[in-house]
């Protein structure tokens, strides 16, 4: 490969809260390891790669410039997107009015909530879901709705319409929030599978905020479609949200985007979200997006995916093989794993809190998955080079699943 995907970088004091945060943040961040383990971060969802060299090439170049003051967007900012859009989606007829800044994907689906629904009002959400969508959302004082998603005779979530459309018109909800791809589960929807989703929302007037940040990281085999190409109804229907950081690991800069076709829903949100003067773009995270954007960084990303491809096979096969009790769907995009323990913990009499610590004490900082709404559930990065997803797995097979250590 072109690119390093296999050299293991130290981020120890270097403001990554996947290393430093342990044992740090109780009730989210998995505790220390035990002494003589070190750690192998699996929990937090950023990744343990550098990042594109064109994006450090970028950013390296603006800082020859001394001075960091007001500015505008340029037009290669926008440039960038489009031909992004373009070349990775097929999307075509994007222009510059129809994107819109957003300093996180999290901030925009709030902005355009408080747009179009009023707190107390009910917003439907598949489940499993997102844990930042439950805090944001609930915090700004709304009410989730779950259709949770089932597993089919393959393996594979699937969309229970009926459930969508029954509970769109029990509780008389008329904004969504979806995700494309699917975060934790990884599904990557089939283009029927996300019309059928926009026609119930159609049928129930339904806004429609589509978190899309995970488009990018799409395992081989699958193709994202963006929500907002199945229909002329969902072009309209749809305020959809981007960000290069999930992509290039590039979270601590801060920034994102919005894609809005309509005019009017383009207009009420950038109302809302200009109101408080913060949703400002840093000049360096300007810089880091068109540098991540340019081909050198589709290549970095084409990589990338296929180190990813092979990280999932690899534990998918090895969780079939050794795991008895453990459960999981193979995802289709992202870099997460979602397993499901309930069996193994109930053969095993013990409580996921015992999984989950026998786990961090051998160093293996996985991820608590009941906040995603899931009870027996563990989450995954696997966005790691292979030598240490394949040392954390030995480490769950020797220390957690077989032997398992009081």
């Amino acid at each position: 490969m072109k690119y390093d995907f296999t050299s293991i970088i130290d981020r120890r004091g270097k403001d990554a809260m996947a290393v430093d945060g342990l044992g740090k943040m109780p009730g989210f961040a998995p505790d220390r390891p035990k002494e003589g383990f070190d750690v192998i971060p699996m929990w937090v969802a950023d990744m343990n790669f550098p990042t594109a060299p064109s994006i450090i090439d970028a950013i390296e170049e603006r800082i020859q410039h001394p001075a960091f003051g007001y500015f505008s967007p340029t037009k290669e900012y926008y440039q960038s997107i489009i031909r992004w859009q373009e070349k990775r989606n097929g999307v075509t007829g994007l222009t510059k009015a129809c994107i819109g800044y957003e300093n996180g994907v999290l901030g925009g689906v709030i902005s355009a909530l408080t747009a179009f629904a009023a707190p107390g009002d009910s917003v439907l959400l598949h489940s499993p879901a997102y844990i930042g969508f439950t805090n944001s959302i609930t915090n700004n004082g709304y009410r989730i709705v779950h259709s949770p998603l089932k597993i089919d005779e393959n393996g594979i979530y699937r969309m229970d319409y009926e459930d969508m459309d029954r509970k769109l018109k029990e509780n008389k909800i008329h904004v969504a929030v979806f995700c494309s791809p699917h975060n934790p589960c990884g599904r990557v929807w089939e283009r029927w599978e996300i019309e059928k989703a926009m026609e119930v929302y159609r049928e129930n007037d339904c806004l429609v905020i589509s978190d899309e940040i995970w488009s990018d990281l799409i395992l081989e085999g699958h193709r994202h479609t963006p929500t907002q190409s199945v229909s002329e109804d969902a072009r309209n229907r749809t305020i959809a949200f981007y960000a290069p950081s999930k992509t290039f690991n590039l979270a601590g800069l801060v920034g994102s985007y919005h894609i809005i076709y309509n005019r009017y829903l383009r207009d009420r949100i950038r109302a809302k979200s200009s109101k408080s003067h913060y949703n400002s773009m840093n000049v360096l995270s300007m810089h880091a997006l068109i540098g991540a954007y340019r081909t050198e960084g589709a290549e970095w990303v084409d990589e990338l995916c296929q180190v990813l491809t092979g990280n999932i096979d690899y534990a998918y096969e090895y969780i079939q093989r050794h795991f008895e009790g453990v459960s999981v769907c193979r995802p289709e995009g992202t870099y997460m794993l979602f397993l499901d323990c309930r069996q193994w913990c109930e053969i095993h009499q013990k409580t996921l809190d015992e999984l989950l610590k026998a786990g961090w004490n051998v160093g293996v900082a996985w991820q608590d998955g009941r906040p995603f709404q899931h009870p027996w559930a563990i989450r995954m990065n696997l966005a790691l080079p292979f030598s240490q997803v394949k040392k954390a797995f030995e480490r769950l097979k020797e220390y957690v699943f077989h032997s398992y250590h009081k």
